[in-house]
């Protein structure tokens, strides 16, 4: 457990060989560390919150968001349901987000803006993206109304085929600032 504290970026988390039990609990020590529990977890001197749930403050909606991905199952009724599964590249990659937030190789990220159509509230958002080139690897933020926050939305490896197409496409409508 002590060696995953210590893994810095671009190495990955040491965890799969790891039981369930224990892979979430080296996965939440990191989360404490570098999200829950750091009171600088800021981008560009804006405080990054979690996402709320029911209007209260879910740390551990946000660390389901971190670790794991959004699949579509079915009952045995037909019905379809979203579930979120262990994604190993996300988790493997958790640590990254403290260094990518903090900028610390500025020169391998790419910041942009880009107003986006969010299905579920069915309104026109802006979000946020620290993009990874490099490392395929993408951070999303949204900025608070406020204009003095954000909230963490993701954090993922883009390692679906139209993952790295996807984020040229936002590149290409990129706002002039970054929010």
């Amino acid at each position: 457990m002590p060696l995953n504290k210590l893994q810095k970026y671009p190495d990955l988390l040491e965890i799969l060989h790891l039981s369930p039990d224990t892979r979430d609990e080296v996965l939440r020590s990191v989360f404490n560390r570098d999200i829950e529990d750091n009171p600088d977890f800021s981008f560009r001197k804006k405080r990054i919150y979690p996402i709320k749930s029911d209007g209260k403050i879910d740390m551990d909606r946000q660390f389901m968001h971190l670790t794991r991905e959004e699949v579509t199952e079915e009952d045995e009724n037909g019905r379809k349901y979203p579930k979120r599964v262990f994604d190993r590249h996300r988790s493997m990659r958790l640590h990254w987000i403290r260094h990518h937030i903090e900028e610390r190789l500025p020169d391998k990220i790419e910041v942009f803006s880009v107003m986006e159509r969010d299905m579920k509230w069915r309104k026109d958002l802006i979000k946020t993206y620290i993009y990874d080139s490099d490392e395929k690897y993408i951070i999303v933020l949204e900025p608070h109304r406020s204009g003095t926050g954000y909230y963490l939305l993701s954090a993922y490896y883009l390692n679906r085929s139209y993952g790295v197409k996807g984020i040229k496409k936002k590149l290409k409508k990129r706002l002039p600032d970054v929010y």
